[in-house]
């Protein structure tokens, strides 16, 4: 049986990543068909696009696990899952992890800050202590099991105690076994390159805009020694100010031929769904039962 965990720890081995972040099943599946080898599950854009709701913590684990299972269904790429801070304790993050391995995810995500978490690039975060957050890793580890799922430790310590302090974090994250490492909100080209030069795991680097961290080549992010790049919520923008856009032009006049161009059309986007796939199928039922 195909596992999305051993492709996804395959593509890591063999070759960095670039991760784009898909905020419904749809944008999952362009993504794969982009030719991209796997995509992130972002907890804020989850948060934004699907709830409406910002990004400090607020939905459950059966709603990132319903999500979850909405786009495994419609996109086979291997998908890296923020899940917050666990949804708990120790003993909670062990069902979320369980939870989110049954619902398809390839990897899973956890993150050091105390509730109520905050996006990694805002001021005002708190952290839990070091052996809590250990507690939480050597739960998820054991809630794995014998399945290859990743588990990827984030910490967010550079902020509010330093980079010496994400550092020390990061290499006792991996000894409570944590897979990889993400560190959050690096504030320049050269706490990259030191977070790299200090830590020995796959590390993950996010490129998220507006925030903190210079925005970053991939390319260069591989040759300082990142595995995976991820853009958690480019595309959630670059859409949302699209319909800005749009909404704006519609209320001034009264009219979207000026967006016809800027539109995927009606084509594109059955071709994306698999459109003629259903027609076909759909024929093929009624052929039969006539029959």
């Amino acid at each position: 049986m195909d596992d999305p965990s051993r492709r996804l720890r395959q593509a890591v081995a063999q070759q960095g990543l670039v991760v784009p972040g898909a905020f419904n099943p749809l944008v999952a599946r362009a993504v794969q068909r982009a030719g991209f080898q796997a995509v992130y599950l972002s907890g804020a854009a989850f948060s934004a696009a699907q709830l409406g709701l910002p990004d400090v913590g607020l939905f459950t684990l059966t709603e990132l696990a319903e999500e979850l299972r909405r786009i495994t269904a419609v996109c086979s790429l291997p998908v890296i899952v923020d899940a917050d801070t666990g949804f708990g304790a120790p003993l909670n993050v062990a069902r979320t992890v369980d939870q989110l391995a049954r619902a398809g995810a390839a990897a899973v995500q956890l993150e050091d800050q105390q509730l109520p978490k905050r996006c990694g690039h805002l001021s005002g975060k708190t952290l839990v202590d070091t052996e809590e957050m250990c507690q939480k890793l050597r739960a998820a580890v054991q809630a794995r099991g014998k399945r290859e799922l990743v588990i990827v430790a984030r910490t967010d310590a550079r902020a509010s105690e330093g980079l010496e302090a994400a550092v020390r974090r990061a290499q006792v994250y991996l000894d409570a076994g944590a897979d990889w490492i993400f560190p959050e909100a690096l504030q320049s080209e050269q706490e990259f390159a030191q977070f790299a030069r200090q830590v020995s795991a796959p590390l993950v680097a996010n490129m998220t805009e507006f925030g903190r961290s210079p925005l970053l080549a991939a390319q260069r992010l591989f040759e300082l020694g990142y595995a995976v790049v991820l853009f958690p919520v480019t595309l959630l923008r670059v859409a949302m100010k699209s319909v800005q856009t749009a909404l704006e032009l519609l209320q001034r006049e009264g009219t979207q031929r000026a967006l016809l161009e800027q539109m995927q059309s009606r084509a594109e986007l059955y071709e994306l769904l698999d459109y003629r796939d259903y027609e076909q199928r759909d024929r093929k039922y009624f052929s039969h039962s006539n029959g």
